[in-house]
């Protein structure tokens, strides 16, 4: 059994309001929630730091949370959240985007089934592989390295593994047989971990790479990484993804 939590912030530097914006006649938030109900979760419950925002999930229906505007992260903001539903430490938690109105339920099944099937991990998260050196040299594009029972070594903006010879005169094709991959941002975590991470300060790495998943590393929780099941289609990250969106929900 998992829960489902879509974070859902107003604020947006890119596209405002973002999780308000009609698409196909709906919220944005509307359509991530109603993807995530198609999964096998127990329970979806949309988290957010504004008032339009809770009037809007109460139209359509959905469980929503209030929560603080201060959080200095996503998982922040999602420990708030399993502690005002009361959830066990060992539940199991999934945090879906609340810009992924194309998410398919399928990898949010999957994620939860690889932190259930994986005692030892305190977070399960999905990879895909980079087949191309332009987004393997893209710093916008986090990569992952993982161990030979699918847990992470370590996530970076920077190319990995670095291929010395390959790579010596600067980005080339890329030599086949080494497990690049890209990390996908969906990720399954213990409740327990939740409230652990929230006590922890940011690590040199954290900071250093602006990713969060790099304290739960320096502080020795276990995550692991599968590849996804199924191609994971784009976010909504500013206008122009949005009209993308839109075009393929209205022709549907």
């Amino acid at each position: 059994m998992f829960h489902v939590i879509i974070p859902a912030r107003y604020a947006s530097t890119r596209l405002p309001g973002k999780p308000l914006q009609l698409i196909a006649g709906k919220p944005m938030v509307q359509h991530v929630w109603e993807q995530a109900r198609k999964s096998g979760a127990a329970s979806v419950t949309v988290a957010t730091d504004d008032p339009r925002i809770v009037a809007a999930c109460e139209v359509f229906g959905a469980d929503v949370v209030l929560t603080r505007e201060d959080h200095p992260s996503g998982t922040d903001r999602l420990q708030e959240v399993v502690s005002k539903l009361g959830l066990a430490d060992d539940a199991c938690v999934v945090n879906v985007q609340g810009d992924e109105p194309l998410i398919p339920p399928e990898v949010i099944d999957q994620v939860a089934g690889s932190l259930l099937a994986h005692p030892e991990a305190g977070i399960a998260t999905l990879a895909e592989p980079i087949e191309d050196s332009e987004s393997l040299f893209n710093p916008n594009a986090v990569k992952v390295v993982s161990d030979q029972r699918g847990f992470a070594l370590y996530f970076s903006r920077a190319p990995m593994p670095w291929c010395r010879d390959a790579f010596a005169n600067g980005p080339a094709a890329l030599p086949a047989g080494i497990p690049f991959r890209r990390h996908i941002g969906i990720y399954a975590y213990k409740v327990g971990f939740l409230h652990d991470y929230v006590t922890w300060p940011a690590s040199p790495l954290e900071s250093a790479e602006s990713l969060e998943q790099l304290r739960a590393l320096w502080f020795g929780v276990r995550i692991h990484v599968a590849d996804a099941c199924i191609a994971l289609p784009a976010g909504v990250d500013t206008q122009a993804d949005l009209e993308r969106v839109r075009a393929l929900l209205e022709q549907a």
